[in-house]
Formats: C-alpha cells, sequence, structure tokens
C-alpha cells in the first residue's frame, strides 16, 4: 500500500473517531441537560410547596369562614393533612405527583388533574398559535427589512415596530377587543367557544387573544432577525460571497441566514417560554377559561393543591421549551457541539 493510500485511510480514520467522540459528547451533554431540567423541576416544586406553606393564610378558614369556630377549623385542618409535618405532606405530595395524580381540589372537592387536565389544551393552543403569528409576521419582515435597509420600507416598518414593543400585550388586548370586536365585529368579545363544542370556533376566537401576545414578541424578533443579517453582510464571507456575483437575495438566503438564526432561535425560545405565562394574564382580557383563570380563583380561595400544581405544570412547560431550544441549537451551531 501507498504512503499516500495509508495516509488517507488514516485521515478517514482519524475523521470517523472525531465524529464517533463528538457523538458521544452530544449524548453525555444531552443526559447531563436533561437530567439538569430533572433537578430544577424537583426544586420548582419544592419552593412551590414551601412558599404556600409559610405565607400567611389558611385553606381551612378560607373553606369554612372566619365565623367558624377553633375547634372546627382544626378538624377540617386535620381532614386536610395540614397538621401533619411538612416534609411527609412534601414527600406524599411529590409521590402523588409522580403517579399522575395532584390531590384533590380544596374549593370544588374534585381531582386536580381533571381540573387542570381541561385547561391545558386551551391555554396550549392559545401559546402555540401566538408563537406561530410571530414567526409568520417577523421572519418575512425581518428579511425584507434586512435587504432593504436604510430604505423607506425599512423606517416605516421599524418605527411601527418601536410602538408595537412600548405596548403590554394586556392593552393590546384591549385595542384589539375594541377594534376588531365591537367595530368590526369580526368575533364576539366574551363569546369563547369550547374546543369541545366547535374546533373552528375554538380556533377563530384564540385568534385574536394570539395576536395580542404574539405583536410585541413579532416586533422584537424583526428587530433582532434584522440587526443580525446585516451585522452578518458586514463580514468577510458575505462580502467573498458577493464578489462572486451571487445576488442579494442568494448572499442572505444560501450564506447569512443560517449564522444570523443562531442567537435569533435562543430569542425564540426564551420568547415561547416567556408566551406560556403571558397567556395567563391575556386569557382574563378576552375572558378565556384556560389555567390563567383557574390560577388566579385558586390563589383567592387558598386552593393550594391547584395553585401548586398549575405553578409546576407551567415551569415543567418553561423547562422544557428551554430543554427543546438548546438542543435545537446545538444542532444549528456546530461550534456548541464542539465545546
Amino acid at each position: 500500500m501507498s504512503l499516500t493510500a495509508q495516509m488517507s485511510g488514516s485521515t478517514m480514520g482519524c475523521s470517523a473517531m472525531s465524529r464517533q467522540a463528538h457523538g458521544g459528547m452530544n449524548v453525555k451533554l444531552l443526559i447531563r441537560k436533561f437530567i439538569s431540567m430533572i433537578v430544577t423541576i424537583l426544586a420548582v416544586a419544592f419552593l412551590v410547596f414551601l412558599a404556600f406553606d409559610v405565607i400567611p393564610g389558611d385553606p381551612a378558614t378560607a373553606q369554612l369562614g372566619t365565623q367558624a369556630t377553633p375547634e372546627r377549623v382544626e378538624a377540617l385542618r386535620e381532614e386536610m393533612g395540614l397538621n401533619r409535618p411538612f416534609p411527609v405532606r412534601f414527600g406524599e405530595w411529590l409521590l402523588d405527583m409522580l403517579r399522575g395524580s395532584m390531590g384533590t381540589s380544596y374549593s370544588y372537592g374534585t381531582p386536580v388533574s381533571s381540573l387542570v387536565g381541561d385547561k391545558i389544551p386551551i391555554t396550549l393552543t392559545l401559546t402555540l398559535m401566538a408563537f406561530l403569528i410571530m414567526l409568520v409576521i417577523s421572519i418575512p419582515l425581518g428579511l425584507y427589512t434586512a435587504r432593504h435597509e436604510g430604505g423607506a420600507a425599512d423606517h416605516i416598518i421599524m418605527a411601527a415596530n418601536q410602538v408595537i414593543m412600548a405596548v403590554p400585550p394586556f392593552f393590546s388586548g384591549i385595542l384589539i377587543t375594541l377594534l376588531f370586536g365591537l367595530i368590526l365585529r369580526l368575533f364576539t368579545p366574551g363569546g369563547y367557544v369550547s374546543y369541545t363544542q366547535s374546533i373552528p370556533g375554538f380556533v377563530g376566537y384564540l385568534f385574536f387573544p394570539a395576536l395580542a401576545i404574539a405583536l410585541p414578541k413579532a416586533a422584537m424578533t424583526v428587530k433582532l432577525l434584522r440587526s443580525c443579517l446585516n451585522a452578518e453582510k458586514r463580514l468577510d464571507y458575505a462580502r467573498t460571497a458577493y464578489s462572486r456575483g451571487n445576488s442579494t437575495k442568494e448572499v442572505m438566503y444560501r450564506h447569512l441566514l443560517k449564522n444570523a438564526m443562531i442567537p435569533v432561535i435562543t430569542f425564540l425560545g426564551m420568547t415561547l417560554s416567556d408566551m406560556v405565562a403571558g397567556s395567563i394574564v391575556i386569557e382574563q382580557v378576552f375572558n378565556i377559561p384556560g389555567l390563567g383563570r383557574i390560577l388566579l380563583t385558586s390563589i383567592s380561595n387558598r386552593d393550594y393543591p391547584v395553585v401548586e400544581a398549575v405553578i409546576v405544570l407551567l415551569a415543567f412547560l418553561v423547562i422544557f421549551i428551554n430543554f427543546v431550544v438548546d438542543c435545537i441549537y446545538r444542532k444549528v451551531d456546530p461550534r456548541v457541539r464542539v465545546e
């Protein structure tokens, strides 16, 4: 065998070993991230349970009223298991959560899992619709403004961006209700349609609340994507691509977009997590019976099993979204995998 062939074979072997090493490293990183996610969820669960154990307010008193005798309050506390030590109550609650049982609501007297389970599709649908609307608006506008930097359309879009970013989602919801609900009559404010009654009616009603959530985030994404693309255009590899006769569109889509999307993906992950929590406020504006309504009602009634379940569920969604985004980020940017 010639020396060249031996060197070629050695190089191929090294490349294969390098790919295997990187693959093993990626698996280890994913496992470590997954373990970190589980630990974070357990820490959130502990802090939530501890917070409702130490803050003022007694579920037994809230249920019986302030006129109840101390004996009745104490008897109900005993029945609810509130007199047992904190570690015992937390351990039982955590085991029930791992089994899929979230306890029983103090106010409704029904399993928390059924109460929360009916609300999850509503809040998740609202969040995902808002995220999709944001993508549909922001990505094309970000690309357009980057391609026409300094033009009249660019100035108009960026000025509108500043205004939209300054308006909080709940106020956007009020304006959307006024314009599309009361003036244009495209939907009936407060006329929520359940997904069990009509899927098209359910989706149609959620479109406008989702739009209220999506608009500020879309404005931020447009500005970020435009800035990242314009920064990439000034780098050496972009000038080289232009010197080879490529058009602005070809350079942007073939060369710049992938690198510019790396920080945007991170921002989109944080945005989706923020939308999960932000949907709670919008649900109140549009009278949507999602997790937000049952959370606020349960806080008022000191219905701690429901509150704890909702908060842990929201925390899980946020942590899981960040985990998925981190995996996507490592797939898009090879430098992260090497590190």
